[in-house]
């Protein structure tokens, strides 16, 4: 596995195909360079041979006499031919002089002088005796040496007197070759060893940049955009690695305001005051913000959770916008840590992509409880205003047509008759002041003149112009002012206004000869207590959160008749807060009620009347 792993690399790829290709070039020169040099030593040595034969055949053309068949001129015959072979003769060449019938006359090897008298049996010197002039044969002998065979024919006067037969050694010709191969051996090798060492280096050269793009892409893939390709020059793999840096610098900078718009969508939907979720193309849950968590009453969604899940709706909804249709619906939850419920819309909107349809959906969850809450007070109000003008303009309705019927006639009735529509009058009058005062807090046109206001005065003034019905139920009042705060900066009308209402209630649902205490204090906030404290009937815990509601009353017969509008604690909140203060409330049914007003304390000169 590693060396098809070393053959994966394009510098051994590189290398290979180099050296293959030298190879193949030096072996191709090398085959026919070698061809060539053995044909032609080959040529040059039978050509050699044939010339030394003709030289040879020539001469002996020219001395037909030592073909003789003298008796007497044998032995010098003889002796002359052998002397002429031997000039003749060469090292590695044997040549044997043959008269017509084929047997040896002279032969120039020493070794071989047993041949002489003896016939030649070779078909070439058959041949060369019938006349063929061109024969020529490699033979190789019992030694295992190759040798050129000629024989040629001796011609004098147009007939055939002998012939010449030569053995030539070819041993040097193929040593030649051998050493021939031999050096084209050495120089392959020594040319494929040059080659591979500049193979590697001119490889280095290509594979060295690729490597440090290679480095670099990694880099890349890992997030670290800070490392550059080095660029060697101005050829392809140059022009590649300023390319590549280029695309590095410009992904590092969409990643970046990738980044960003990532934190800052990240942001939005984390502050938005409206939840939204957000489903891939199968519906699964897969964005959700905080808020979206918190109107659901759920922590983190379990991983493959579907939007119809999270929701608790029906699957429909869902799939009708996964095919792109827009929808919306109301949904109630019931939050359990708080106990109260939430009301809000859904808004499902499919999420579309380029060339490839709905990709998921988006839901977006809106608030709408006090919208809701805002609504249904208004619906209570407009129906309470209703049954409060209703209730006096029905009495003065009747009572009027009464009079009109014949009850002007009758003093004593007529009188009865005149004082209720005149005392329902002036309960429409200040049910209609209060709405005007609650119309002004509520479009904060109602300006504050706050003035030094001493404590006590204010305090007992406010009893006093209670006297009548305190004494008429035999009410207890006490009145206490802290000595360290006896004076303070407040708008005096909407503040007795404010203990006119709180009193008045404390005296109407306080039993005869009950007590009520009215206190006035600094407490450890630095602000101004007022607390009005009776021993009435109190309060029912569920009408505690909605006490100061308008038109609210806990017994509804009792308190109009009574003469009340039910907007009297309404208006003393608003002007409380008007003031930067705030109203408590504390009640225990059959026990009594305490009524706090806290407002903050003005440095004194620090508002003027």
């Amino acid at each position: 596995m590693k060396g098809i792993g070393l053959f994966r690399s394009i510098q051994i790829k590189l290398i290979m195909m180099v050296l293959l290709l030298i190879l193949i070039a030096v072996q191709l020169i090398g085959v026919y360079f070698i061809s060539t040099m053995k044909t032609s030593l080959i040529n040059s040595f039978s050509d050699n041979l044939n010339k030394q034969a003709d030289l040879l055949t020539g001469f002996l053309s020219s001395t037909p006499n030592l073909f003789s068949d003298n008796k007497g001129t044998s032995d010098q015959t003889e002796i002359d031919v052998s002397s002429l072979v031997r000039n003749f003769a060469t090292r590695d060449a044997a040549i044997q002089v043959l008269d017509a019938g084929g047997k040896v006359m002279a032969t120039s090897d020493s070794s071989e002088q047993s041949y002489i008298g003896r016939k030649n049996t070779s078909l070439l010197l058959g041949r060369a005796l019938q006349g063929v002039r061109d024969n020529e044969e490699e033979i190789i002998d019992e030694r295992n040496i190759r040798n050129k065979v000629i024989a040629k024919p001796v011609i004098s006067n147009g007939k055939i007197v002998g012939a010449i037969y030569i053995v030539a050694s070819m041993e040097s010709l193929y040593q030649t070759m051998e050493g021939i191969n031999r050096i084209f051996v050495s120089a392959t090798l020594i040319a494929l060893g040059l080659t591979a060492i500049l193979g590697v280096l001119l490889a280095g050269t290509i594979t060295s940049p690729i490597k440090a793009l290679t480095r670099q892409a990694t880099a890349v893939a890992e997030g670290r955009f800070d490392e550059r390709v080095p660029v060697f020059g101005k050829d392809e793999i140059g022009q590649l690695s300023s390319a590549f840096n280029d695309m590095t610098d410009r992904l590092s900078d969409a990643l970046s305001i990738n980044e960003e718009e990532k934190e800052k969508l990240a942001s939005i939907l984390s502050n938005m005051s409206d939840g939204v979720l957000a489903t891939d193309e199968l519906g699964r849950v897969i964005v959700t913000n905080r808020r979206a968590r918190a109107m659901l009453g759920i922590g983190e969604l379990k991983e493959g959770a579907t939007l119809s899940e999270a929701l608790g709706i029906d699957k429909e909804p869902i799939a009708d916008t996964l095919e792109g249709v827009e929808s919306s619906l109301q949904l109630n939850r019931v939050l359990d840590d708080q106990g109260e419920e939430l009301v809000f819309r859904v808004t499902l909107t499919p999420i579309r992509r380029r060339d490839k349809g709905v990709a998921g959906a988006i839901a977006v969850l809106q608030d709408i409880t006090e919208t809701e809450k805002l609504e249904q007070s208004r619906r209570e109000f407009v129906a309470n205003v209703s049954h409060e003008l209703r209730t006096p303009l029905t009495t003065i309705k009747s009572y009027a047509e009464a009079l009109d019927d014949g009850a002007l006639d009758e003093p004593q009735l007529a009188d009865r008759f005149v004082g209720v529509i005149r005392s329902e009058t002036e309960r429409m009058i200040r049910l209609v002041t209060d709405l005007l005062h609650l119309s002004r807090f509520d479009s904060r046109h109602n300006q504050l003149r706050r003035q030094k206001t001493d404590l006590a005065e204010m305090l007992e003034e406010v009893v006093d112009r209670f006297s009548f019905q305190l004494r008429q139920k035999a009410i207890t009042v006490t009145v206490k002012v802290d000595h360290k705060q006896k004076t303070a900066w407040l708008d005096r009308d909407g503040i007795d206004q404010v203990l006119d209402n709180l009193v008045s209630n404390a005296i109407k649902y306080t039993l005869d000869g009950g007590a009520i205490d009215i206190t006035a204090k600094s407490n450890e906030a630095g602000q101004l207590a007022i607390s009005i404290k009776d021993t009435g009937i109190g309060i029912p815990k569920k009408d505690l959160n909605r006490i100061f509601e308008r038109f609210y009353r806990v017994d509804k017969a009792r308190s109009r008749n009574m003469g009340g509008t039910g907007l009297g604690l309404s208006i003393a909140r608003e002007i409380v807060r008007a003031h930067g203060g705030s109203i408590q409330l504390e009640s225990e049914s059959n026990v009594g009620t305490v009524v706090t007003v806290l407002l903050p304390i003005l440095p004194e000169g620090s508002e003027t009347a």
